[in-house]
């Protein structure tokens, strides 16, 4: 496995892939990586020949108050976990690579739509970031397939239409949650969480199948559905930031004919800003 830091080097190296008819999947990842990442990349081994894992802590998509700067960086662990998981190159640029001229200079990509709301209404310009990023990298690699986990609903609806919209001729692939035994989604962020808040943080994921049952059983009053859930986050000594109940596709709130649904969730425990989500068919 390589690494490198270059988007010229990355270029030379792909295109002799490229030349042996090898196909291309990428990862892009902020580092800091998990089993839920490493599933990502197994994911992308199984649909391609190549495997490229970026890592980058993109600053345009981190608000002002955000842990840009306390963000684990752990470039050596992350290539020990990649190479044990069969990943061909790594992607390391730095921030000037990426942004030569600036944040302020960068031309960015607005996703519409599926970009507003839940996170999107939480931490304005989160997704113009991503989705100006993820341009980027798909521009850089030209990768074949590209995988996220649904762990990031809405990122993953808004690559899929960025995808779309922009005609980038690259198949976007789900991964499925990779989660703790007690539930909780595996996430970089939960390291920051003390122990006490570790042993708090199952109840996310137990609201979310609380409220899927409640919803399986036939219940449409979305709204006290929600209050509810937001309620059971209180008590337990999260501070919800939201629990919505979507459509599937739009994410939109959800209508009562509706049959493909999402619940999203977003609550603080501590510091430490927890998300998750739970799909349904009724």
């Amino acid at each position: 496995m390589r690494t490198v830091h270059s988007l010229k080097e990355l270029r030379t190296i792909l295109r002799g892939y490229r030349q042996q008819g090898k196909t291309i999947g990428l990862v892009p990842t902020m580092g800091n990586l998990h089993e839920g990442h490493i599933s990502l990349v197994r994911k992308a081994a199984e649909a391609s020949d190549i495997v490229v894992t970026s890592i980058f802590v993109n600053p345009m998509q981190f608000g002002a108050n955000e842990d840009l700067d306390t963000y684990p960086r752990t470039l050596v662990e992350d290539q020990e976990k990649l190479a044990a998981a069969g990943n061909t190159l790594v992607f390391a640029p730095g921030v000037e690579e990426i942004y030569p001229e600036g944040l302020a200079n960068q031309t960015k990509v607005v996703v519409p739509e599926v970009s507003e709301g839940h996170c999107g209404a939480s931490r304005p310009g989160h997704f113009e970031g991503v989705a100006t990023v993820v341009n980027m990298l798909f521009n850089m690699v030209q990768p074949d397939i590209a995988v996220f986990g649904e762990k990031d609903f809405q990122q993953l609806a808004v690559i899929r239409k960025l995808a779309r919209d922009l005609m980038i001729p690259v198949e976007v692939i789900g991964a499925p949650t990779v989660r703790e035994d007690d539930g909780l989604a595996k996430s970089s962020r939960n390291g920051y969480l003390s122990e006490q808040e570790r042993g708090i943080a199952p109840v996310v994921f137990r609201t979310l199948r609380h409220t899927a049952d409640q919803l399986a059983q036939g219940r449409t009053d979305y709204s006290i559905l929600e209050q509810e859930a937001r309620d059971a986050l209180s008590e337990a000594g999260l501070r919800p930031d939201y629990f919505n109940i979507v459509n599937s596709l739009t994410l939109k709130p959800a209508s009562k004919d509706d049959r493909e649904l999402t619940l999203l969730v977003a609550a603080f425990l501590g510091t430490t800003r927890l998300i998750d989500n739970l799909s349904i068919t009724r």
